[in-house]
């Protein structure tokens, strides 16, 4: 017997994915890794508004990989490097910092997707 394949449910699956994969990038940065106190502490406004514009991308996006991932916190970072008010190495920080918890937001995606099936 033949299996169908169902590109609606397939394209509502990828992007609950994603979906995952925002809330897991923020939630592992905050609480899940192990610098996560400090991480929490050292947040200021800038950050959270550039973290956030991070997850609005990859909510968009019907599919999320590394390279995609670290792309996006590339040209959001590169926005904040612009402003005047904001230290470049901090910038760079919070970038590296958010390129380091991939590994960690691709085990949850990965876990979600075994619930989901």
């Amino acid at each position: 017997m033949e299996k169908k394949h169902n590109l609606g449910k397939d394209i509502l699956l990828g992007a609950g994915l994603v979906a995952v994969a925002a809330a897991a990038a923020g939630t592992y940065f905050l609480y899940g890794s192990k610098n996560a106190p400090k991480n929490r502490k050292m947040v200021k406004a800038w950050s959270l508004k550039a973290k956030g514009e991070v997850l609005e991308k990859l909510e968009k996006l019907k599919e999320v990989n590394e390279e995609v991932y670290h792309n996006i916190v590339d040209q959001v970072s590169a926005k904040y490097e612009t402003l005047k008010n904001i230290d470049k190495k901090d910038v760079m920080a919070f970038a590296d910092e958010l390129k380091k918890h991939w590994k960690g937001i691709e085990k949850e995606v990965k876990a979600s997707l075994k619930k989901k099936k």
